[in-house]
């Protein structure tokens, strides 16, 4: 019963997520709607971030902003993601002692 349950629930689950992909594969797009749909996972993942940012320290929202803020400079130079994460760490850290 347990493994039919999740076999059903990996289903029902990856039918949704497969079903578009294969649809968009045959679609062209027009370039505008094109890029307007490239910039939704940038959109989503600031409004993710965004407030982490702001509740590092909750009485000094301006040291996730600093961090945030120096993240988005090492980012700028095309950096692998992981020098941005940690030039943000290490200015939360700078800061903070």
């Amino acid at each position: 019963m347990i493994m039919t349950t999740i076999i059903g629930m990996a289903i029902v689950t990856m039918v949704p997520r497969f079903i578009p992909a294969f649809i968009m594969e045959k679609i062209t797009l027009r370039p505008w709607l094109n890029r307007w749909l490239n910039a939704i996972p940038f959109a989503a993942l600031g409004a993710l971030v965004f407030p982490g940012i702001m509740t590092v320290i909750p009485e000094q929202p301006w040291i996730g902003l600093l961090g945030g803020l120096t993240a988005t400079i090492i980012a700028l130079f095309n950096l692998n993601v992981i020098f941005a994460v940690v030039g943000a760490i290490l200015t939360v850290f700078l800061l903070t002692m």
